[in-house]
This record gives structure tokens, C-alpha cells and sequence, in this order.
């Protein structure tokens, strides 16, 4: 009766892409509040978390709106990230996706609209400040990669509030993320050989597990976080000696021109998912402060070495260099001989043997 009395004061809480990664996350955690009266759960397909009110819909289908007619919050969990997506398909999902829930909850008028992007939006620089506040300006570069995608999104919720009036828009930017399910550019560059690095600018590396992603947007849920922004991620981070420890990988030096260079040349030929620009988030620093949660009473449960623990033990088995997957009989070598070394050593030396020819 009492527990009955407490959630009939709290909101009516949607979430997209509830059936999987941290949107089942947070459904299942919202399910279990007090402080929230109804959770419905959007996705294209049922999911098995109990005690919420399931409702299968498309998140780009305009029609989302008449799905939302009694909500007061929406979180928008529905986001592909994995390298290996067509560009243009993956930018057309994330993008849309946004713009539709943030029309769709106009026209129901819900109150508050909740959007994930990433702190990659800060850029990853040699000269970025450590960490970053959460105020700094997006330095990164608009391109076809996700970075592009979490732009337009953050592009989205700036002209929400203007296009909504009485709506407000939060936008929550994780560090690099890692748990089950997690499959970017970074926790890839955890299942090479070797770490790559650029010539005098030592990586920081910051993590977010996806279940500090989920206490934080509960936070951001239920109001105790009330900035338009905030970041989440561990407290700190870890610098190189202590990546090469936990990792028993040594890291691999080349000049940024070089390492950019020949990223972008093998991107183009092919060769690899991500476009050059995403391989700075590997060798520059974008660490960022999370002041705005920690005033607000949120602890993260996992430091930035038990997160890294984590992405390990969710790559093994699997080999990747320069964000591509590699199996079989390519794996085996790749392990033997140092893909990293070999593949950006190899391309870097025939791009300098035909400038020479050139000449």
C-alpha cells in the first residue's frame, strides 16, 4: 500500500532500446523504483524484463507519438555504435532516431527529453586540458564517423527547447564505454597486439561502464542531476604505465603524422571500418570531469582499472588492428607477428617508397 503511494507521485519514464545494452539496464532498474510511477519500454522487438508495459515500435517511425501519449520522461537508448555498420545507414538510424523521439515527445508533451551522445564530442587532442570540464567547447570534428553522429545529436537537443517551448532537453555524454555488448573503435583497440600511440603526447584514458551509464541517467531521471549537460565516467584516469600494466601489452610509437596519415590511407583502400579522426580518441587524451553528477550525490561503482578488467574480459578471444576485426587464419597471425607494427609499419613504408618514385 505504501510502495503503491510513493510511485503514484512519480513519473510515467520511457526508454528506447529497452530490450538490450544499458536501455534493458535502466528498464530493469526503473522497474524496481519506488519513485517512478509506470516504466514503458520502446524497441522494435519485446524484451524480458518484467513489470514494465511493453510497446513494440520503430524509434525513426513518426508514429512514435501515439505511443507516448501518458509519458512524462524519455531516455533514448536506441543508438548503434559498432565500427563495422554502413556509415550512412548508422548516422541515418542515430540521427533520425533522435529527431523523431524529440518530435514524437513534442507532440505528446512530454516534459523532459533525455539524449545520449558521448564525451567524444569533446574531441581528443594532444593539447586538451585533463580533465575537461563539462562546459568546454565540442572540439571534435564533424565527419562520417560516430563522433559525427553524436554532433548532429548534440545539434538536436540545442534546438529542441526553441522548437518545443516548455520541453526540456538533457544531454549526457558517457566516456569511453565498456560492458557486455560494447563493441567501438576504442574496446577494439584493447584487442590488438600491441597499443598504438603517437610520439610525445602519453594517452589518458577514461571508462564509463554501462552500469554507471544506468545510475547516472537515473540521477538525471528522477531530477537530483538537473544540468542541460552532463558527463559520466570514472573519477581520474589511468595513463599509460598503468594501461601496459593491467593490459600486458606494450605500447607501439609513431609519429601522429605518420600514424593519421596511414590510418586514413588504409580507411579509404578498405581496409579498415573508422575514418583516421577516430583513431585519436585512442592516442589523445579527452578525460573529462563529472563535477555536475558528483555535486548531485552519484558515485560511479566501477574505477577506471576495473572497467578496463571489464572490456578485457569481454574481448578475449577476439583480435582486432586498427578498428578491424580480424578471424581465423588472420587472427593467428595477427597475434604472432604484431599486426599493428606490420600493418601500419608496412603501409607507412610503401606511401614513403612512392613519394621517392614520385621525386
Amino acid at each position: 500500500m505504501s510502495i503503491r503511494a510513493r510511485r503514484s507521485t512519480g513519473p510515467v519514464v520511457a526508454i528506447t532500446g529497452a530490450a538490450s545494452g544499458a536501455g534493458r539496464g535502466l528498464t530493469a532498474r526503473l522497474a524496481g523504483s519506488a519513485e517512478v510511477r509506470k516504466v514503458i519500454a520502446l524497441d522494435d522487438h519485446r524484451g524480458d524484463v518484467p513489470g514494465v508495459t511493453w510497446r513494440v515500435v520503430d524509434v525513426t517511425d513518426p508514429l512514435l507519438s501515439g505511443r507516448l501519449s501518458d509519458v512524462d520522461v524519455i531516455v533514448h537508448l536506441d543508438l548503434e555504435r559498432s565500427p563495422d555498420l554502413d556509415p550512412r545507414e548508422r548516422r541515418t538510424h542515430n540521427v533520425r532516431g533522435a529527431q523523431t523521439v524529440v518530435t514524437a515527445a513534442g507532440a505528446a508533451r512530454v516534459r523532459h527529453v533525455i539524449l545520449i551522445t558521448s564525451s567524444m564530442v569533446y574531441g581528443a587532442s594532444a593539447d586538451n586540458q585533463v580533465p575537461l570540464a563539462e562546459d568546454a567547447p565540442l572540439r571534435a570534428e564533424q565527419n562520417s564517423s560516430i563522433v559525427g553522429d553524436y554532433l548532429e545529436i548534440e545539434e538536436v537537443a540545442a534546438v529542441a527547447p526553441v522548437t518545443h517551448p516548455g520541453m526540456r532537453v538533457t544531454v549526457v555524454r558517457p566516456a569511453a564505454l565498456v560492458g557486455p555488448g560494447i563493441d567501438t573503435v576504442v574496446t577494439r583497440h584493447f584487442e590488438a597486439p600491441r597499443l598504438l600511440a603517437a610520439k610525445g603526447c602519453p594517452p589518458r584514458w577514461q571508462f564509463c561502464h554501462i552500469d554507471d551509464l544506468v545510475s547516472a541517467l537515473e540521477h538525471v531521471v528522477l531530477g537530483r542531476a538537473t544540468d542541460p549537460v552532463v558527463a559520466v565516467g570514472g573519477e581520474g584516469w589511468l595513463d599509460t604505465a598503468e594501461v601496459e600494466r593491467i593490459t600486458a601489452k606494450r605500447r607501439f610509437e609513431l609519429p601522429a603524422s605518420v600514424t593519421f596519415g596511414t590510418a586514413q590511407r588504409l580507411h579509404r583502400l578498405g581496409l579498415t571500418p573508422a575514418p583516421a579522426s577516430e583513431l585519436e580518441y585512442v592516442v589523445y587524451p579527452w578525460v573529462v570531469d563529472c563535477a555536475r553528477l558528483r555535486a548531485a550525490g552519484w558515485k560511479p561503482a566501477y574505477d577506471n582499472a576495473t572497467a578496463l578488467h571489464v572490456l578485457l574480459e569481454e574481448s578475449t578471444g577476439r583480435h582486432a588492428v586498427v578498428g578491424r576485426r580480424l578471424g581465423g587464419k588472420e587472427a593467428t597471425m595477427a597475434t604472432a607477428a604484431g599486426a599493428t607494427v606490420a600493418v601500419i609499419g608496412a603501409a607507412a613504408a610503401i606511401r614513403k617508397v612512392r613519394k621517392k618514385r614520385r621525386g
